[in-house]
């Protein structure tokens, strides 16, 4: 897959020859939603003889168009989203940078340098996908430029349970936990990355020692509480419990905390990168009265953990 990344207007890419078959979209998470546009796109080129491509918008247009800045939290940073992409089978993705300039383009100009002036030959949208200043293009805009040189499609809402599909229900079930509940709307588990990080080791004193993993920068963290979860680390898929929380039992800390147990490893693993996969919430984070009580908790929740993981016969 090749990766082209665009500044408007210094850095722009030449038109390609044999033409593309493009979603447009921001796609934060790449749930079910966008996955069904992204596959028109990858099926269209195929069909048509065209490079398949998504074209895609870094930061998230809200840390321009706030007018401060804002702390943005993703479901799929670039990094991962990128990675699914790939797995998705496209060929090329375009990643926009939203800039002041580029927030400026009128919705006509957005489709003659990004769309014609590339030679996309046949453009995909979501029904409520916006562009161009204020949000004013929209997809039957792009429509009355239709000709036989370009296809447009509008893909209709994806809906499930009874209800729209989107990033934003999505971080509405990772806030309060609802793991089940995102790995269905995503159609895989709910990932973060981050390298393993010293903590205060306070887990090696009641037999339960953790990594301590630092998140790589703007992952949407789940709500504090305790998971069962998979972890990879140097290249190997291990079962565990993860706790996101503030250790309420040992030490009140300001800082959110991300800590894996994982059943029966004992490699030192520090500075490693590693992939944590969430699958089941198990309970609530809770103050305890003792160590020794929070000890015996962990006992069962790392059982829980494996019933549930066991289970469920899960593939990373």
């Amino acid at each position: 897959m090749i990766t082209q990344y665009i500044t408007y207007p210094s850095k722009m890419p030449a038109p390609d020859k044999v033409g593309y078959a493009l979603a447009l979209g921001f796609f934060d998470g790449l749930h079910k939603g966008h996955q069904q546009l992204i596959n028109q796109a990858v099926k269209s080129a195929k069909t048509n003889a065209l490079r398949s491509a998504v074209m895609t918008f870094d930061p998230h247009p809200s840390v321009v168009l706030g007018g401060k800045k804002e702390d943005i939290f993703y479901i799929t940073p670039l990094k991962q989203k990128l990675e699914l992409l790939e797995e998705q089978g496209v060929d090329t993705v375009f990643v926009v940078r939203f800039t002041s300039d580029f927030a400026r383009l009128s919705p006509e100009t957005f489709i003659e340098q990004f769309i014609l002036g590339l030679n996309v030959r046949h453009v995909i949208g979501g029904f409520d996908f916006s562009f161009g200043a204020f949000g004013k293009g929209s997809m039957e805009l792009m429509k009355t430029y239709e000709s036989e040189q370009l296809n447009v499609t509008t893909i209709d809402k994806f809906s499930q349970d009874g209800e729209k599909v989107s990033s934003t229900r999505i971080r509405g079930e990772l806030k309060e936990g609802n793991m089940q509940q995102v790995c269905e709307l995503l159609g895989r588990p709910f990932q973060l990355d981050g390298v393993v990080v010293h903590g205060d080791k306070r887990g090696r004193t009641i037999q339960f020692p953790t990594a301590n993993v630092e998140p790589d920068e703007g992952q949407f963290i789940p709500a504090t509480g305790v998971y069962a979860v998979r972890m990879k680390v140097q290249d190997q898929w291990i079962d565990g419990v993860c706790n996101v929380g503030y250790k309420p039992t040992v030490q009140s800390e300001k800082k959110l905390s991300i800590e894996v147990h994982l059943f029966d490893f004992n490699r030192d693993i520090y500075g490693e990168e590693v992939r944590i996969h969430w699958y089941y919430p198990i309970r609530k984070e809770q103050k305890f009265p003792s160590l020794d009580a929070l000890k015996v908790q962990i006992e069962k929740d790392k059982d829980q953990a494996i019933r549930l993981l066991a289970g469920e016969g899960l593939q990373p």
